[in-house]
């Protein structure tokens, strides 16, 4: 009963004998079931890997835009307190408490997530800007609107202030580096024509001002000033009585 053949080795295909009770042998040899073991370790390794190249599932709904955000924001953090150069997509990762794959799955690569991060913090920007604004344009004093236009550059909190410094950081990048600059640069233009429109707007302007002159240096010397109060140089009174100083000068 023993010397009966039944199936053939796993790995060999040599043939077994019967089992005279319990389970049937499936090896010839401890070195077919060696193998086995090998071979069933590296199957098990090489699907692991592949679900480990395979992208993370996105967050249903809003979560994904809000998984975006979060890496933003260190990016913006990082850019602020140790320079542009400094945000690496390991970094990034490392800031924001996510995986470095999770980064690579919203943003590609280091280039696109920093142009994204820049047009997300112009998003942010301008969508406080307009809610602490909107009870002047209520009132339609283009004037005061005007003023809280142009103090929006400054470092008047810590969310100002951060910001600041990250388009300081992107003002350098900019200059070698045209998808960026495209970014960093759009708005500019828009900004000095609003405040041009709202000089027009205000009326009792005095003869000979020129709105669009005028928009180019308040909007310039406005962002300069910003930097000087970042850099102590100037004290935020001292930059809203030069506001207030030009602002005199243009009406009547």
């Amino acid at each position: 009963m023993r010397d009966e053949k039944t199936n053939g080795c796993r790995v060999c295909g040599t043939g077994l004998p019967a089992a005279v009770r319990g389970r049937p042998p499936a090896y010839c040899s401890r070195s077919c079931q060696a193998k086995a073991y090998r071979q069933r370790r590296k199957t098990a390794r090489t699907a692991a890997e592949s679900r480990s190249r395979q992208p993370p599932l996105p967050p249903p709904g809003g979560a994904r835009e809000r998984r975006r955000r979060e890496v933003a924001e260190a990016v913006w953090r990082i850019a602020a307190g140790r320079g542009l150069e400094s945000a690496s997509m390991r970094e990034v990762a490392a800031e924001a408490g996510v995986s470095l794959r999770v980064v690579q799955y919203y943003f590609g690569s280091k280039h696109r997530l920093l142009v994204e991060a820049l047009r997300m913090l112009h998003e942010e920007n301008d969508r406080r800007a307009r809610a602490r604004m909107a009870h002047l344009h209520d009132a339609g004093d283009l004037r005061a609107v005007l003023r809280a236009v142009l103090v929006e550059f400054l470092p008047l909190d810590e969310q100002r202030a951060v910001a600041l410094r990250v388009f300081t950081a992107y003002f350098v990048r900019s200059l070698t580096d045209p998808a960026v600059a495209e970014v960093f640069l759009h708005g500019e233009q828009e900004m000095e024509s609003l405040v041009a429109t709202l000089i027009r707007g205000a009326g009792a302007v005095r003869p000979g001002v020129d709105p669009v002159r005028e928009a180019d240096l308040l909007v310039s010397g406005v962002t300069g000033l910003g930097l000087d109060v970042l850099y102590g140089r100037r004290t935020m009174a001292g930059v809203r009585a030069t506001i207030d100083y030009h602002l005199d000068r243009i009406f009547a």
